[in-house]
C-alpha cells in the first residue's frame, strides 16, 4: 500500500508554560522537521513541505533498521551537531545537497540524528487517533538501536526543562498535551512552543558588500497584499567563507534596478538590489517597536518559496 504524505501538526507558539499534569515537554531541535514513510517495501523521507529528501539522507532510508513494522510513518526532526549543540546551518550542508558523489562524502563529515517524536501509522493502521501517551509507548515498544536514530525524550516538568535549555542556549522547549490526538495540517493548544531563541523566515531584497563579498543581507516580510517590508539587516551569521562566495556570485545573478521594499530601508547605503528569491533562516533577541529585528543572525540559506515569508511570523509592531 503506498503511504501518502500527510502535513504534520504544528505546536502554536506561547508566552508561558502550560500549567496542569496533563502536560509533557521536550526540547526543540533546531533542525529539518521529517517524516519518514516505510510501506513494507519502500522508504521515503519526505520534510514539513512535502519535498521529498530522502536521496539526502540516505543513513536513514532503511526504516526497517531502525523500526520493528510492517509499515509505519514516523514524525521527527533531522539534526546536525557542531560543539556539541544543535545547528540548522549544519544540517542545511545536508539537506540542501543533490549530487549523488558529494552526499556520499558530506554524510560523514556532517553525521546527522533522527529525533524521533510520533508515531502517526503502524502496520497497516492509522495511529493518530490514539491519544499521544499511547503513541509514545508504541513508539518506545518498536524503536531499534540505531547510530542515527534517537527517541526524543519527554519530561513531566515543563519549566524546569526550560531552565536546562536556557543554560545550555538551546532554542526552546515543545509542550504537549498527554492526552492530545494528531492532526495533519493543524496548529493549536495541545501543543505549544516556548521559545528561547527566537528565528524566522525572510526572503532578501538586497545586500551589501565587503570587499567584493556579501557581508549583509537586506531582509523583508510579505503582507496579504504581496508587498515586501523590509525587517532588518543582518550579517552573514554561521554562513561560510565558501557560503559567502558562493552567495557573492548568486546575487550579481539577480541584480534589479528597482528596489523591491514597499519603502525604503533606513539602512539602505551601498545597498545592491535583487530579485526577492533567496529566503534565509535568521536567529534574532527581538522585535523593535519599529518593526525591525533586534541582533538578527543569518543561520542558513533555505530551500523555501519567498512568498513563505509572510507577515504571519510578523513582530506585533508591522
Amino acid at each position: 500500500m503506498k503511504l501518502q504524505p500527510i502535513i504534520p501538526f504544528e505546536p502554536i507558539l506561547a508566552e508561558q508554560l502550560p500549567a496542569g499534569n496533563q502536560w509533557i515537554a521536550q526540547i526543540k531541535w533546531d533542525g529539518v522537521r521529517m517524516l519518514s514513510y516505510f510501506d513494507g517495501n519502500s522508504s521515503e523521507l519526505i520534510n514539513r513541505r512535502g519535498n521529498y529528501r530522502t536521496g539526502q539522507y540516505p543513513e536513514l532510508t532503511d526504516v526497517a533498521a531502525y523500526c520493528k513494522a510492517d509499515s509505519v510513518i514516523l514524525d521527527g526532526e533531522i539534526i546536525a551537531l557542531k560543539d556539541g549543540k544543535p545547528s540548522f546551518h549544519e544540517v542545511m550542508r545536508r539537506d540542501s545537497l543533490k549530487n549523488g558523489s558529494t552526499i556520499s562524502v558530506v554524510k560523514h563529515q556532517v553525521p546527522v540524528i533522527y529525533m524521533i517524536f510520533d508515531i502517526l501509522f503502524y502496520n497497516g493502521q492509522s495511529t493518530r487517533e490514539q491519544p499521544l501517551f499511547s503513541r509514545q509507548q508504541l513508539l518506545s515498544d518498536i524503536l531499534l538501536p540505531h547510530p542515527h536514530v534517537q527517541a526524543v525524550p519527554s519530561y513531566t516538568d515543563p519549566a524546569e526543562l526550560f531552565a536546562a535549555a536556557q543554560n545550555q542556549n538551546l532554542e526552546g522547549i515543545v509542550c504537549k498535551d498527554i492526552n492530545s490526538t494528531y492532526a495533519p495540517g493543524g496548529k493549536d493548544k495541545r501543543w505549544q512552543k516556548r521559545k528561547i531563541i527566537s528565528d524566522i523566515m525572510a526572503v532578501a531584497g538586497g545586500v551589501t558588500f565587503r570587499d567584493g563579498i556579501v557581508n549583509a543581507l537586506l531582509l523583508g516580510l510579505y503582507d496579504d497584499n504581496e508587498n515586501l517590508h523590509y525587517i532588518g539587516h543582518a550579517g552573514p551569521g554561521k554562513l561560510t567563507v565558501q557560503d559567502k562566495r558562493d552567495l557573492t556570485a548568486l546575487v550579481h545573478s539577480l541584480n534589479i534596478d528597482r528596489m523591491p521594499f514597499a519603502a525604503f530601508p533606513q539602512r539602505r547605503k551601498g545597498a545592491f538590489w535583487i530579485k526577492p528569491e533567496l529566503v534565509f533562516k535568521v536567529h534574532f533577541l527581538e522585535w523593535n517597536t519599529s518593526g525591525t529585528l533586534r541582533q538578527p543572525v543569518t543561520q542558513a540559506r533555505v530551500d523555501l518559496p519567498p512568498q513563505s515569508c509572510t507577515m504571519v511570523q510578523k513582530s506585533p509592531f508591522l
